[in-house]
């Protein structure tokens, strides 16, 4: 059995068979999108045959993630051009200017599309893989100075690798490893100019220290709705599954919004299989949500 809750904070007990087939039905967007989370998941006859049964409770909650996704892209496709770049500009200086961000060396981020209205990403790329190219670490004399001074830094980037939700993140360390895919969005080319596989984070000796996340709706809660491909949560849980092996500690998860994509006073309807935030930074600052984000409120 599986606890759910729905955004009345209402649990719900199901059968994970039942999950599964449940979330097939989930409504996906065009394929002339360009975000990996747009891809719809597989509906293998196996999976579908494992078990058919109908509960309503929990066709609800997707069907109550339906509905605040449809209520979101109406609210992003409407939002007035000047009032975004206005916020894509400072959720940036946030978080460029961030001791957590500075102090980061090894950041998942993402390349953000325009055709999905997410925020925008591109001066923080700029700044990681212009970073990237510093000849060594820079190392701090006091713990005062890390406020001020970057750490040399390795930026990952997601590759879509299939219709299942799978999706890797790749090391990149210039505009020149990204190639447009067929969803129209950059991603990593699977080798480098060398012909050599791109590292994987999978495969990295380093524990990744920051990921910088996308999302189409967010609560102050942690909860992430994301665009129903489940490829960010699928991927963070086998991350979160390699730090415990590998006793590596764990990563700040930060997702950027704009002011109209948090819902206020109220949860996100979620289930086991989605991954929580740590915090969110939006056009007015920074705002912690787990233990590990208030570490860097002080």
């Amino acid at each position: 059995m599986l606890r759910f809750r729905t955004s009345g904070n209402v649990d719900i007990m199901v059968h994970a068979a039942k999950l599964v087939f449940i979330n097939h039905l989930r409504t996906v967007a065009s394929p002339s999108s360009c975000s990996a989370n747009l891809r719809p998941p597989s509906t293998s006859t196996s999976t579908r045959s494992m078990n058919t049964s109908f509960d309503p409770q929990l066709h609800h909650l997707f069907q109550q993630k339906h509905s605040l996704r449809s209520k979101v892209r109406t609210s992003l496709k409407n939002m007035d051009p000047i009032l975004k770049s206005q916020q894509d500009d400072a959720i940036q200086r946030v978080v460029l200017e961030a001791p957590w961000f500075k102090n980061s060396s090894n950041i998942c981020a993402y390349i953000s599309c325009d055709a999905l209205r997410e925020v925008d990403t591109s001066r923080i790329v700029s700044n990681i893989l212009s970073n990237y190219k510093t000849d060594s670490y820079i190392s701090f004399s006091t713990e005062e100075d890390q406020g001020h001074v970057q750490m040399k830094k390795r930026l990952y980037l997601p590759r879509v690798e299939d219709k299942n939700s799978n999706m890797k993140m790749l090391k990149v360390s210039s505009y020149d490893d990204l190639v447009l895919s067929s969803m129209n969005i950059l991603e990593p080319t699977l080798v480098d100019s060398s012909g050599n596989p791109r590292e994987d984070v999978m495969q990295a000796t380093d524990p990744v220290d920051l990921f910088i996340v996308p999302g189409l709706a967010f609560d102050k809660f942690g909860g992430r709705l994301g665009r129903s491909g489940g490829y960010y949560d699928m991927f963070l849980k086998n991350y979160q599954e390699l730090i415990k092996k590998k006793n590596w500690k764990q990563p700040l998860l930060v997702a950027l919004s704009y002011s109209l994509q948090i819902i206020e006073n109220e949860r996100i309807p979620t289930t086991p299989y989605d991954v929580p935030v740590d915090a969110l930074v939006t056009a007015s600052g920074f705002i912690p949500i787990s233990s590990v984000a208030f570490k860097y409120c002080h």
